[in-house]
Protein backbone atom coordinates (compact mmCIF):
# COMPACT_ATOMS: atom_id res chain seq x y z
CA UNK A 1 0.00 0.00 0.00
CA UNK A 2 1.49 3.57 -0.68
CA UNK A 3 0.71 6.85 1.12
CA UNK A 4 1.26 10.31 0.07
CA UNK A 5 3.30 12.46 2.06
CA UNK A 6 0.59 14.54 3.18
CA UNK A 7 -0.99 10.72 4.44
CA UNK A 8 2.29 9.98 6.04
CA UNK A 9 2.66 13.03 8.02
CA UNK A 10 -0.80 12.41 9.34
CA UNK A 11 -0.39 8.77 10.10
CA UNK A 12 2.65 10.25 12.65
CA UNK A 13 0.76 12.73 14.07
CA UNK A 14 0.51 16.05 12.08
CA UNK A 15 2.76 18.65 11.03
CA UNK A 16 4.10 19.80 14.80
CA UNK A 17 4.50 16.25 15.80
CA UNK A 18 6.79 15.26 12.70
CA UNK A 19 8.32 18.93 12.87
CA UNK A 20 9.20 17.71 16.24
CA UNK A 21 10.49 13.94 15.26
CA UNK A 22 12.65 15.38 12.62
CA UNK A 23 13.87 18.45 15.00
CA UNK A 24 12.83 21.07 12.46
CA UNK A 25 10.48 23.92 12.19
CA UNK A 26 6.51 23.22 11.38
CA UNK A 27 6.37 25.50 8.15
CA UNK A 28 9.40 22.98 6.83
CA UNK A 29 6.86 20.01 7.35
CA UNK A 30 3.80 21.88 5.56
CA UNK A 31 5.89 22.19 2.90
CA UNK A 32 6.41 18.40 2.81
CA UNK A 33 2.75 17.51 2.27
CA UNK A 34 2.89 19.25 -1.15
CA UNK A 35 6.74 19.20 -2.15
CA UNK A 36 7.32 15.73 -0.70
CA UNK A 37 9.01 14.52 2.28
CA UNK A 38 12.95 14.96 1.83
CA UNK A 39 14.69 12.06 1.15
CA UNK A 40 16.78 12.03 4.52
CA UNK A 41 13.96 12.68 6.82
CA UNK A 42 12.26 9.98 5.07
CA UNK A 43 14.69 7.07 5.84
CA UNK A 44 14.38 8.98 9.51
CA UNK A 45 11.38 8.26 9.60
CA UNK A 46 10.70 4.96 7.45
CA UNK A 47 10.66 2.64 11.24
CA UNK A 48 7.62 4.80 12.58
CA UNK A 49 5.87 4.67 9.74
CA UNK A 50 6.07 1.11 9.44
CA UNK A 51 5.11 1.00 13.34
CA UNK A 52 2.16 3.27 12.64
CA UNK A 53 0.59 2.01 9.54
CA UNK A 54 0.96 -1.65 11.31
CA UNK A 55 2.87 -2.89 8.52
CA UNK A 56 0.74 -1.66 5.54
CA UNK A 57 3.61 0.36 4.53
CA UNK A 58 7.13 -1.65 5.50
CA UNK A 59 10.83 -0.11 5.05
CA UNK A 60 11.43 -2.73 2.10
CA UNK A 61 8.64 -1.20 0.01
CA UNK A 62 9.61 2.26 0.81
CA UNK A 63 13.27 1.62 -0.33
CA UNK A 64 13.31 -1.86 -2.10
CA UNK A 65 17.03 -1.01 -3.83
CA UNK A 66 18.48 0.62 -0.58
CA UNK A 67 16.86 -1.19 2.79
CA UNK A 68 19.17 -3.80 3.16
CA UNK A 69 21.93 -1.01 3.41
CA UNK A 70 20.27 1.08 6.04
CA UNK A 71 18.99 -2.17 7.60
CA UNK A 72 20.99 -4.82 7.54
CA UNK A 73 18.71 -6.23 10.13
CA UNK A 74 15.85 -6.44 7.58
CA UNK A 75 18.08 -8.35 5.15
Amino acid sequence: MNFTDDQIIALLGGTKQVAKMCNVAPPAVTQWRTRGIPHGQLVFLAAQIEKQSHGLVTRKDMFPKSYALVWPELA
